[in-house]
């Protein structure tokens, strides 16, 4: 009797364990590796040398990890998560990448054109007098425009209605933000800054180098190849982006311009943790003032990593291949960065950088924000990071780079 009993017993424990739900180990181990990421970024965080940053790691599936550290408002405490608000500076140009593409699909312009042939003004190297510049050349930062001091100084604006409360106005002591009243838009600020009798025009303008022959990464550039867009299309460059890049994308909580995204999901700027900037905008918004989140910008770079491989959304195969081509070799560089495998400057596609170590992206910085975006084409994996504080010591910065690290492991 008792062995009937214990018979029993064992068959139902038995029969119990074979029909209970086991636990899924990749789940388990994913987890594991989740909580442990979250951990040493909150580490990092905890060193005090950001107020707020988002971070994701993607891939051509999807998102493998996405989250928000510390805040948006250092004030308020408001949380920065991956649907907080802000600038990704310069790795906008990417986009104007995309749309030069999408406008040569369309059969509004071609890469290899004259800029001249869509200007109201003329832009010429003073140098070189009968070498035209092209939009490949824009697009590639071999154009010979430069950066003249007037980009930090007549470009940069204040948001319109916010109480600046004795907030600085000026950075580096070049970086000057002007009243929101005094903005111009794309078509004249290119043409101030660019036409040969220009009220911005200067000396140094221009690069004494034939166009095409010499890397010289260039913000008013890219605002001209931004300009030309409209001028092609017949439509604001912002609205053209909408229609070919964010809507198609779903990049509902993005924007260039402030009355496009939600202010409410907006994170304040910081020179440094303890240092509170105004908001700006600048008139070349298109080099360097896409506002976004990490979950908006994880669907981008998604879109970027399928591009690679042949099986994009926005873009044909044929525009995928141009944008990501390397369209220069070593005698474009008198000084190639083969030092920093996250520097879009070792070699470009179509407004999108190359590392020396194959790595495809760009990096960002502007007063109060930086990012990074980059994938690795043997793996298409990519990282992003976006942080609402700049790091002003050796250590901030060995932090930013430990932070970016940690997403690679």
């Amino acid at each position: 009797m008792k062995k009937s009993i214990l018979l029993l017993a064992t068959i139902i424990l038995f029969s119990v364990s074979c029909s209970a739900p086991k636990q899924n180990t990749t789940t388990v181990i994913r987890k594991s590796a989740t909580d442990s990421l979250t951990n040493r970024l909150q580490q990092l965080y905890d060193k005090g040398y950001f107020n707020g940053f988002g971070v994701a790691i993607v891939d051509d599936q999807g998102v493998r990890f996405k989250n928000g550290f510390g805040y948006a408002d250092r004030e308020t405490r408001k949380a920065y998560t991956v649907q907080t608000v802000q600038s990704i500076a310069s790795v906008s140009k990417t986009l104007v990448g995309i749309a030069l593409l999408k406008a040569q699909e369309l059969g509004k312009l071609r890469l290899d054109d004259q800029v001249n042939w869509y200007l109201p003004f003329e832009v010429i190297n003073p140098y070189y007098l009968n070498t035209p510049i092209t939009i490949r050349q824009l697009a590639t930062h071999t154009s010979t425009i430069l950066d003249n001091e007037n980009y930090l100084s007549k470009n940069y604006y204040l948001k319109p209605d916010q109480n600046l409360n004795g907030l600085p106005l000026v950075f580096d002591d070049t970086q000057i933000l002007n009243p929101a009243e005094s903005a111009v838009g794309l078509n004249i600020f290119t043409r101030d800054m660019l036409a040969f009798h220009g009220k911005w025009h200067m000396a140094d303008t221009f690069l004494n180098k034939a166009p095409g022959t010499q890397y010289e990464y260039s913000n008013t550039g890219t605002t001209l190849a931004a300009y030309i867009i409209e001028r092609a299309t017949g439509e604001p460059f912002d609205v053209f982006t909408q229609k070919h890049i964010l809507t198609p994308l779903q990049l509902k909580n993005s924007g260039w311009k402030f009355d496009a995204i939600d202010l409410s999901r907006l994170s304040r700027y910081y020179q440094d943790p303890k240092t509170l900037l105004p908001y700006y905008t600048m008139s070349s918004y298109p080099d360097g003032g896409f506002m976004t989140t990490i979950d908006d910008l994880s669907k981008y770079l998604q879109e970027l990593i399928r591009g690679y491989n042949g099986n994009g959304k926005i873009l044909s195969k044929e525009s995928y291949r141009e944008f990501f081509k390397p369209q220069l070799s070593a005698e474009h560089f008198t000084e190639r960065n083969t030092q920093n495998p996250y520097s879009e400057s070792y070699n470009t596609g179509i407004f999108i950088g190359f590392g020396y170590t194959g790595y495809i992206g760009h990096t960002g910085g502007d007063p109060g924000v930086m990012a990074m975006l980059f994938f690795d084409p043997k793996t298409s994996v990519g990282r992003i990071m976006m942080f609402n504080t700049n790091f002003s010591t050796p250590e901030g910065n060995q932090v930013f780079y430990q932070i970016w690290d940690a997403l690679g492991r």
